[in-house]
């Protein structure tokens, strides 16, 4: 970005106190802040660093009151913290947002529907009867399967794999590696011992504002569709599994797995490596702590931990006992002793 503080100011609501017309050209933490560098203070215990920064401008609340000189510009305005990451978001954008172009050197086949303004990159292939909604951008070596569908605003990174018949809602971003719609894990077992492969003949429907990270795989239905609902966000290195739901604004971290047919609330939180059993429905507004195993259903508003998960809160006073099962063991092993010494003693 090449911006200067006082159109940042402009931007965001804010008051300059300093040299407005300073030229900005990238983002920095106070503590590293250099010449051209926009900086913030949001956190009180951070305030040292403003008085030292080489930064060019600073965000900093209007209730902020310096107590020594400043060399930064400063932008005045009602949140810092709020103010940064809206314009971050904005700087982004920009930077994603492409010109309209398609690269003669991708394939788009037949009867396929190309909104307006998609960029389209260098060996991605749209199969044949695709859609891609106006403002899409296409990175390159992106395969967009026949019949798939891709709405407005979206940004799909190099190499991702969108297959046959899947849909993908307004406003998603699909991080670079992830497959949506392989197989489902479908096999039957035989007499002889070997699997026979159960056909996978659904889809996956991904609705708006949906954001999955790198390298991770969605199941398509074995009949029907793996849903994943308006708001969810998906961290890299996640499996979801053949019909799956998982309902709006759920969020998982990396490595989670979702077993088949399990059913997710809305605004849940998984930690990392969560795994999920199949055919159970977990509850709205659960939070799991990193590495639970959920075997069993989980209600509304509960907070679980452990495996199998348990009431976290329960959890928490079990592990402070599991850490002291040495010295207890010890402790009884002792009084066993003087139990068994005593009555050793009456017998006497």
């Amino acid at each position: 970005m090449e911006i200067t503080a006082k159109e940042i100011a402009a931007l965001l609501g804010g008051e300059i106190e300093g040299d407005g017309n300073v030229i900005l050209t990238h983002f920095a933490k106070i503590e590293e802040g250099k010449e051209g560098s926009l900086t913030f203070l949001a956190n009180p215990k951070y305030t040292e660093f403003i008085y030292t920064s080489e930064a060019s401008a600073a965000l900093v609340n209007k209730t902020f009151v310096p107590e020594k000189p400043i060399k930064p510009t400063l932008i005045r305005v009602d949140d810092a913290y709020k103010a940064l990451a809206d314009l971050m978001k904005k700087s982004l954008t920009l930077q994603k947002k492409k010109k309209n172009k398609i690269s003669w050197k991708s394939h788009i086949a037949s009867h396929t529907k190309i909104g307006k303004n998609v960029s389209i990159g260098a060996f991605a292939v749209i199969d044949e009867y695709a859609e891609i909604g106006d403002n899409t951008v296409i990175y390159p070596n992106v395969y967009v399967g026949k019949y798939a569908k891709i709405g407005s605003n979206c940004i799909v990174y190099p190499s991702v794999s969108i297959y046959q018949d899947c849909i993908v809602g307004n406003n998603c971003i699909i991080h670079a590696n992830t497959v949506i719609g392989s197989d489902g894990f479908g096999f039957a077992p035989t007499e002889s011992g070997e699997y026979e492969k159960i056909p996978q003949i659904g889809n996956v429907v991904i609705e708006d504002n949906v954001e999955i990270g790198s390298n991770t795989s969605i199941d398509r239905a074995t009949m029907g569709s793996t849903l994943i609902k308006k708001g969810v966000k998906i961290d890299n290195l996640v499996q979801i599994a053949h019909n799956v739901v998982i309902n709006e604004n759920s969020a998982f971290a990396a490595q989670c797995g979702v077993a088949g047919s399990a059913k997710i609330g809305k605004n849940c939180m998984m930690g990392g490596q969560v795994g999920i059993v199949g055919h159970l429905r977990v509850g709205d507004n659960v939070k799991a702590y990193a590495k639970t195993g959920i075997t069993s259903e989980v209600e509304d508003n509960a907070t679980v931990r452990g495996i199998p998960s348990m009431d976290g809160f329960a959890y928490n006073k079990a592990y402070a006992i599991f850490k002291k099962l040495p010295d207890l063991y010890r402790t009884i092993y002792q009084l066993e002793k003087q139990v068994k010494d005593l009555k050793e003693g009456k017998n006497e």
